[in-house]
């Protein structure tokens, strides 16, 4: 049967077509974000990944709320489909089981402390020796060397320190992501650059070292306010949720007090929006409005007339005058309005996953194969696989016991 041309949709729910990582496993020392949201792209794809954490405590987004029936959105979103192992990594007994999972594992992910895993023995280095076929991904914030490579790191502070804040925010005062941008672009690059290390690791037979700075992974992001800002010119003003040059692009309220984002891209469309949006087609030909240039040089009144035009509007009908148009939009949505979003609906883009909290909805990975569908289980409880992985390893329900009433696990 020829499955090239299989309908994504048609593929949904086929749990026994096997995944590209099937049979990999991936153990990791992490906390956060930028790790968490790594691996859990990796266990999507079929890994087995072994999140190691410290016993009574965990990983410490496990308590950075309790949103979500009990647990922490951040820990629910980046943590389905593992298996969480307790190990007091400064005890002998847990260097040697974590020994024995390595010895078997295709990939190590860290974002420990910098110089932790080196203090532990799990530098690439020592375990290049050990175990040739492992791959180590080690995130930080800085990367090593450099005078910042000890520098504490979190998401806003490199948020900071790449540049972000400075183009992002109104002309008044800079403004933060409303989500943790820098653990993202960290956790994709690491989670991409995994990927091609296997790749590698098939033509070549060792595996290799993956250095991920979250400095780095959000200058990369930056390359455009960095090249528009070349060699000393000056930087895109800061616009709020405006586009930085192009005008009218951006939110504007309508009758209810809500707000639709519109953008314009060329000349015909400036015509087109004149015309039938605010009908009002001779603005089309005045000289204030007459290129991006003049409409940037007077957005102020432009923005006076877009606002007069809507105020008697309500959204559904701007949108249905842009849509009409041909005029890019899109609604401002609130949380509330994208988890009852009609597209994500009308895809089927929602399943239950399990927690210790009973079920709960999460969305499908946003590259949807026609050859598998993704792995989305549970959200593991602290150490709740610990005594299971323990057993494969050998150890006896005694020396298991042990371990617990000594706090290895």
């Amino acid at each position: 049967m020829n499955t090239d041309h299989i309908d994504p949709k048609a593929a949904a729910g086929r749990s026994d077509r096997p995944r590209p990582l099937d049979g990999v496993t991936v153990i990791s020392l992490e906390h956060a974000i930028a790790a968490p949201f790594c691996t859990r792209q990796l266990a999507d794809l079929g890994a087995r990944v072994i999140k190691v954490e410290r016993p009574g405590v965990g990983d410490f987004a496990r308590g950075y709320d309790e949103r979500v029936k009990g647990l922490a959105s951040h820990f629910v979103w980046t943590n389905r489909s593992k298996e969480s192992l307790a190990l007091d990594l400064k005890h002998p007994d847990a260097i040697r089981v974590l020994d024995q999972l390595l010895a078997q594992a295709d990939v190590l992910v860290q974002n420990l402390a910098p110089g932790a895993a080196a203090r532990l023995g799990l530098s690439f280095e020592a375990l290049h020796e050990k175990y040739p076929r492992l791959i180590v991904c080690d995130i930080s914030g800085y990367g090593e060397g450099g005078a910042y490579q000890d520098k504490k790191a979190y998401d806003l502070l490199i948020q900071s320190e790449s540049g972000f804040l400075s183009v992002t925010g109104d002309p008044q005062s800079p403004a933060k992501a409303g989500c943790s941008i820098s653990d993202i672009a960290a956790g994709m690059y690491a989670y991409s650059s995994i990927l091609s290390a296997l790749m590698l690791r098939e033509r070549t037979g060792e595996g290799s070292r993956l250095d991920v700075s979250m400095l780095e992974s959000m200058v990369e992001w930056m390359g455009f306010p960095m090249y528009y800002a070349f060699d000393g010119a000056s930087p895109p003003p800061r616009a709020g949720a405006s586009h930085a040059t192009i005008y009218p692009y951006g939110p504007f309220p309508v009758s209810d007090g809500s707000e639709v984002m519109l953008g314009l891209q060329n000349e015909r469309e400036w015509a087109s929006f004149c015309t039938k949006v605010l009908q009002q087609p001779d603005m089309a030909t005045d000289s204030r409005f007459s290129s991006n240039t003049q409409r940037v040089s007077n957005k102020e009144a432009l923005r006076v007339l877009i606002v007069t035009a809507f105020a008697s509007l309500s959204r559904e009908q701007v949108i249905e005058r842009l849509e009409a148009a041909h005029i890019a939009n899109a609604s401002v949505n609130t949380m509330s309005d994208v988890w009852a979003h009609p597209q994500l609906a009308e895809r089927g883009r929602w399943r239950d996953i399990d927690s210790a909290v009973g079920t709960l909805p999460a969305l499908i990975p946003p590259a949807s194969s026609s050859a598998f569908e993704a792995r989305m289980d549970k959200v593991p409880a602290l150490g709740e696989h610990s005594a299971s992985i323990l057993g494969e390893l050998g150890y006896t329900e005694a020396q298991i016991q042990s371990f617990a009433e000594q706090g290895v696990i």
